[in-house]
């Protein structure tokens, strides 16, 4: 008998269930006390500043009520730009001292700590983006507290498994894992928190699967340590009663995906542009906050003129979550169109100057701000349209933030899940994955987070170096078989013709070039095996396709690597450097992959011998190029 319990034990893997249990319940508890401690400061300093001092009576959500309970005074109109801008300089000059890695959001810099430094965050790190970002966005500064509780959760999983003396590779996966567990600890959305950290680290589908089980252990822990201080309800209250029976109502959802796709294009180019603007400043790097916040404060303070409220307009300062729950409470029947187009544009406006200038906060927060309000103008002008199909306004709302953000950090998934949680409306699951996947969709080519990989691939481990890595000093020229045997098609050619000089031809693509050596185009063999069929009397110059692909010698094979993956293409055409386009061969998928093996092999002649700890496994991991998409 004891020796069947013996074998039935020995099929169980209780020592990794163990680690990671209590790994990532130590990281799921200082994230739940982190997002408490953040949470606390960011409420209090914004009670004590913008509603005591400033006058401003921004609202929230139902499920935070305020902390202090500080009156509103009269509006000061002067400190609505003057505290912003003393809270920049503030965090400016704290960032600046101490870590200057807590600048501006800080979920970009946890993956490019997953993908470009095996890891690692320095111990100050959290500590500094926590107090920096309570700063900033509780003195009037527009932003999120996605980021700083992801740098906080990161940040402490990077720490306890150096420690620990942890591979690398282990390393890695506490740091996503206390990703998951700020998210789902400071939103209460646990399960969302989870998926979050394991699909934010790419722009493309796909999931760390390895940080999946972690990151949930981590979530549910800081849950529930959070949840055990601020309440287990959701963060928006009253958002049940809506759902979604009508199925006339995609139509207009598929109008909101493209409206809330083009406004996080927007907002990423307003973001960077206004960060590369506050680069060339001449001032001390400290001191571009400053200008950040007081234009901030001049923004919302000019908004509140024009629209005679600090309710609801107001909220392009700060977290700004109190128009969120005004549109939930009245179904967006006393906030006009006009209005939530101003707050949305607004919002995209005051986090470029507040973060982008180099303040300290999340994009997350600010995303919803502007997927809601984005979503409520929508559903009010369907609703005045077509009030019969869409009868509710808030559900626009509510899904335009699923949508808005799954455009912007390319989480479709985990959004969807986040606005659930955030709500406790689950009878709206269906618009929302109709939206995240069509904003997706159509969004493919741009992110917020620049450090994401567009997908996975292999981390050498003697270099830390991964596939895009390797691959990157590399041009084309270096790289395709310039003695190759390739088949090249005049434009007169005629079908019969060409089946004749490419029947023993493994070729994927046909260049067509002139009698001067100019490449004209391409086609590609299904497309010859289609005019077999319905062509039989056209000649070459009838099948070049449409979009032709090519790539040049002095390209970066990266480059090449990235137009055939996203057009679903085995070979490139190459052309020689200038104006004219001169044959010079063809690149192969093969090609490349032979490119990296020669790098793996020569990583493995000279590995690094200063990091011996690191070269234990081979990690899944990735690059942080942004996608294009050749047309």
């Amino acid at each position: 008998m004891w020796k069947r319990v013996q074998r039935l034990a020995d099929r169980f893997d209780f020592t990794s269930a163990g680690k990671w249990l209590l790994l990532g319940g130590l990281v799921g508890v200082v994230s739940g006390v982190g997002a408490i401690a953040l949470q606390f400061a960011l409420q209090a300093i914004r009670e004590l500043v913008l509603t005591g001092l400033a006058g401003l009576d921004l609202g929230g959500p139902g499920g935070e009520p305020p902390e202090l309970g500080i009156p509103v005074r009269d509006l000061v109109p002067a400190l609505v730009v003057v505290l912003p801008a003393v809270g920049g300089l503030m965090a400016g000059l704290l960032v600046f001292w101490i870590a200057p890695e807590a600048e501006g959001h800080g979920t970009d810099a946890a993956i490019d700590a997953y993908h470009r430094r095996m890891g690692r965050i320095r111990a100050r790190v959290p500590l500094v983006k926590m107090i920096a970002s309570a700063i900033t966005i509780g003195t009037g500064g527009s932003g999120g507290r996605e980021g700083p509780i992801a740098q906080i959760g990161a940040g402490f999983g990077s720490l306890l498994a150096t420690r620990l003396g942890l591979s690398a590779r282990d390393r890695r996966i506490l740091l996503a894992a206390g990703i998951g567990g700020g998210v789902g600890a400071i939103f209460r959305a646990p399960l969302a928190g989870a998926i979050f950290a394991a699909e934010v680290l790419y722009s493309s589908p796909e999931f760390e699967a390895e940080v999946l089980l972690p990151a949930m252990v981590s979530s549910i822990v800081g849950y529930a340590v959070f949840a055990s201080r601020f309440g287990w309800g959701h963060m928006f209250t009253g958002a049940g009663a809506y759902g979604f029976t009508n199925p006339l109502e995609l139509g207009p959802y598929l109008v909101l995906a493209v409206v809330v796709a083009g406004g996080a294009l927007t907002y990423i180019r307003v973001f960077y542009g206004a960060q590369a603007a506050f680069r060339r400043l001449p001032l001390p790097r400290p001191l571009r906050p400053m200008v950040g916040g007081a234009l901030t404060g001049a923004i919302g303070l000019a908004l509140i003129w024009i629209w005679g409220r600090t309710r609801d307009i107001g909220d392009v300062l700060s977290s700004g979550y109190g128009i969120i729950q005004h549109l939930v409470d009245s179904d967006g029947a006393d906030l006009s169109v006009p209005l939530l187009l101003a707050v949305a544009f607004g919002k995209i406006v005051t986090t470029a100057t507040s973060i982008g200038s180099g303040g300290s906060g999340g994009v997350f927060g600010p995303s919803m701000v502007i997927g809601a309000t984005l979503g409520g103008a929508v559903g009010n002008a369907f609703h005045a349209v077509m009030p019969g199909v869409v009868q509710h306004p808030t559900t626009f709302a509510i899904v335009g933030m699923a949508g808005f953000f799954a455009a912007a950090a390319k989480t479709p998934i985990s959004t969807v899940i986040m606005v659930s949680e955030l709500t406790g409306n689950y009878g709206l699951l269906v618009p929302s994955m109709w939206v995240c996947a069509g904003a997706f969709l159509v969004s493919r080519d741009w992110t917020i987070y620049r450090s994401q990989w567009p997908c996975r691939g292999i981390v050498l481990p003697q270099t830390g170096m991964t596939t895009m890595d390797a691959l990157s000093p590399l041009r084309v020229g270096d790289v395709f078989h310039r003695d190759r045997r390739v088949v090249e098609v005049r434009p007169a050619m005629t079908v019969a013709e060409i089946l004749r000089v490419t029947e023993a031809s493994r070729q994927r693509i046909f260049p067509v070039i002139d009698a001067d050596g100019v490449l004209e185009g391409a086609f590609r063999v299904d497309r010859l095996l289609h005019a077999v069929q319905d062509q039989p009397g056209a000649r070459a110059r009838d099948l070049l396709d449409e979009r032709f692909f090519f790539v040049r010698e002095t390209d970066p094979v990266d480059r090449a690597q990235r137009m055939m993956r996203n057009n679903h293409l085995e070979e490139l055409a190459v052309v020689v450097e200038g104006a004219e386009r001169r044959f010079a061969g063809i690149l192969t998928m093969a090609d490349i992959l032979l490119a990296y093996q020669r790098v793996v092999a020569g990583s493995r002649k000279s590995p690094d011998p200063a990091s011996p700890s690191d070269a234990d496994s081979i990690a899944p991991g990735t690059g942080g190029i942004e996608e294009s998409r050749q047309e």
